[in-house]
């Protein structure tokens, strides 16, 4: 079933898992990925010391929806989470009867924990919280840090105020506790250490009790409005961005140094990646997509191909790989190498032990690219086969505003593209040059394997009903002092 050496039955007790995700961080964004200034020694370490891809994909531009597919391996389409992302009163989330990788690892008997930013809906009484989808424990914010009044927060010591415009007419941030609210406001300076300290108090306890773990750490960083607390902030070339990246690769720092302190390190998969592309509208705030086209809310290889890092000292011999892999593959990769069972649904993951054990050739055939509204009128945005892109319709997003490529700009209106716009990914992953079919027989097959490939997924694909498109409630908002008038302003404590 697996190979000898990854199984638990040989004696060695079970694996560990850590799933680090990063928020609007862009392709070109780390040290390890060719930027120039970014502070990240940390990540840098489990790059040089693991597995770095090059073609590595999320599902959505967005944020809600990336998560949930990195959860459950299934495309976003399948669970209902679209279009866009929920806000603190949805009344939807991700279905409960979807599958997460906690609930596939809990029957195994791991100790399953979440902290951050969780953005898969909060719903009445926190029916959609990370404690009611398989996690023992969670602390965090349970939606994105800007979805709320901002403006009187500090975000950089010693009281430097959060930059520009957040959400204002609804609660403010709050941290949660499992299902209770700790803190409302949230304290960003003093956010970070505590995640720390409860992501080290949770692996110290897991470890004495020789109990095996998963850890999912979704972080707020890089995302807008970016933060950082006493130990980071100032520290970087880079600025409010690059102090809010460094915040955490420290946090990454002090995860390995809690692996080591408890004797695991060799035991436990260590797994980093990004939810989507920089959000290019905040300029030097955001984030960067290096050579990639375009960033977050497109479907350009800039909105959706991320960095990603596997580690696992002893059992990853450290390299680089090219081959195709996605969030997608995460859960059915997890599963394969805890000896779990997968759910009994349609997966779209697929699993990648042979290309982290043996830097062997990638079982996934394809990518798909939905937009941030999917439907069934239009399909698929885009495909990749191997090493070409096609693109189907093209559109440009708010979130990748002001570059000098105006087909990124949110006045660059949905365009269909019959034929498609071809790119070969390996000479030109920029997408610059679309290669042309005519005269070219090879090229004209590859676009019918390509319009076989996206219909057969197509009429595989059910979309479940639409999660947010249930809408928003007010009272639905967290706030700690429920009771309290006058609302959204009172809901404050901690």
């Amino acid at each position: 079933h697996r190979p000898l050496s990854l199984c638990s039955c040989s004696g060695s007790p079970p694996s560990n898992f850590i799933l680090l995700f990063a928020d609007d961080l862009g392709f070109g964004d780390l040290g390890c990925y060719g930027h120039p200034t970014s502070l990240t020694p940390n990540l840098d370490r489990l790059a040089a010391d693991g597995l770095r891809f090059t073609d590595f994909y999320c599902t959505s531009p967005v944020c809600s929806p990336s998560r949930a597919s990195l959860l459950t391996g299934r495309y976003q389409t399948r669970s209902g989470v679209y279009p866009g992302v929920f806000y603190p009163g949805s009344r939807g989330g991700l279905p409960l009867n979807e599958t997460t990788i906690a609930e596939v690892l809990k029957p195994l008997g791991y100790a399953t924990a979440a902290m951050g930013k969780w953005h898969l809906g909060v719903g009445k009484n926190g029916m959609y919280l990370p404690t009611r989808q398989g996690f023992d424990r969670y602390l965090g914010v349970p939606y994105s840090h800007d979805m709320g009044p901002c403006q009187n927060l500090t975000c950089f010591p010693p009281d430097v105020k959060c930059f520009g415009h957040c959400d204002v007419g609804v609660v403010t941030i709050p941290l949660m506790h499992n299902d209770a609210i700790k803190q409302q406001p949230v304290d960003f300076l003093d956010l970070e250490r505590a995640y720390s300290d409860f992501a080290t108090d949770f692996i110290t306890q897991a470890t004495r009790k020789k109990q095996p773990f998963f850890l999912y750490y979704p972080s707020h960083h890089t995302h807008y409005p970016q933060y950082a607390g006493p130990a980071t902030a100032g520290r970087s070339r880079r600025g409010p961005f690059g102090d809010s990246l460094l915040e955490f690769d420290s946090t990454v720092g002090n995860l390995l140094s809690a692996l080591e302190h408890t004797g695991v390190l060799n035991n436990t998969l260590i797994l980093f990646t990004a939810d989507n592309g920089p959000e290019l509208m905040r300029m030097s705030r955001g984030g960067n997509a290096g050579p990639l086209k375009c960033g977050k809310g497109t479907t350009y290889e800039g909105g959706m191909r991320e960095p990603a890092i596997a580690y696992w000292p002893g059992t990853i011999t450290p390299g680089v790989t090219h081959e195709l892999a996605s969030t997608l593959d995460i859960m059915p990769t997890i599963a394969r190498l805890a000896g779990a069972k997968l759910p009994m649904v349609q997966l779209d993951g697929v699993d990648m032990t042979d290309i982290l054990v043996n830097h062997g050739p990638s079982k996934r055939e394809a990518m798909m690219f939905y937009p941030t509204d999917p439907s069934e009128n239009y399909g698929l945005f885009a495909l990749r086969l191997g090493k070409y892109k096609a693109h189907f319709y093209t559109r440009g997003a708010g979130h990748s505003e002001t570059t000098p490529d105006q087909d990124c700009h949110i006045i660059s209106f949905l365009k269909p593209h019959d034929p498609p716009l071809l790119f070969d990914l390996e000479s030109d992953p920029s997408e610059n040059y679309p290669l042309s079919p005519l005269g070219r027989p090879d090229l004209q097959a590859l676009l019918r394997r390509i319009g076989v490939v996206k219909e057969q997924f197509e009429a595989s694909m059910e979309f479940g009903e639409s999660q947010i498109g249930k809408g928003s409630d007010p009272d639905l908002e967290p706030c700690c002092t429920p009771h309290c008038t006058p609302k959204p302003s009172c809901c404050q404590c901690g």
